[in-house]
């Protein structure tokens, strides 16, 4: 298994026994290594690196990825489509019903139902 660095730009400043590396006199402490990392999708070792990382870096993520919002998104019929579990794939006694597919589209406004569209 790859081990994975912690990916806060301060993750080195915090004083725990896990960060020293070196000898006696020369310590001196490190970015965590793990080969699970928890938080933020895996890319950070706690809630303190994920937090000073969003605090100086998440403005300028929300700009280049995704785009910051200046207006109100809506959910409308047309939008409103989302795949999930198709409750009739099972009978009364759990038998699997060969004909109905695992998923189906539901639209959370009219709760109209159809297959799911392959993409």
């Amino acid at each position: 298994m790859a081990l994975k660095y912690c990916q806060s730009h301060k993750c080195h400043t915090y004083d725990t026994k896990d960060r020293k590396r070196g000898s006696k006199d020369n310590r001196v402490n490190q970015t965590r290594r793990r080969s699970n990392l928890y938080y933020g999708s895996g890319n950070f070792c706690s809630m303190n690196c994920y937090n000073d990382w969003a605090e100086d870096f998440i403005d300028r993520a929300v700009d280049q990825i995704s785009g910051r919002l200046h207006e109100p998104m809506t959910l409308t019929e047309e939008n409103a489509w989302r795949r999930v579990w198709n409750p009739n794939r099972y009978d009364r006694d759990y038998n699997r019903v060969e004909s109905e597919p695992d998923y189906i589209e539901r639209n959370v406004i009219t709760n109209e139902v159809r297959p799911l569209q392959n993409s």
